[in-house]
């Protein structure tokens, strides 16, 4: 569930849809939290234009989640 520990940012994570197989296509999206302060810890794909994204605490302040940091690339136009 969405309680569940997440260790660690997610690096280079293709988020492809449900029973899809193959190589992505443009707009499969890649997120990355892989560096300093990103937080991103888990990515579920819900549909072409929803996602959604599990934000991890803060090291000093598990209590809060009020910011977040990762990058998405690989989208395609009007998405």
């Amino acid at each position: 569930g969405s309680d569940d520990i997440i260790a660690g940012n997610v690096s280079k994570c293709i988020v492809l849809p449900a029973g899809y197989c193959g190589q992505p296509k443009k707009g499969h999206l890649i997120f990355d939290a892989c560096f300093e302060s990103g937080n991103l810890g888990r990515v579920d794909h819900i549909t072409e234009f929803e996602y959604d994204l599990f934000i991890r605490p803060d090291t000093c302040n598990p209590r809060f989640r009020v910011w977040f940091n990762f990058t998405v690339e690989n989208v395609k136009e009007s998405q």
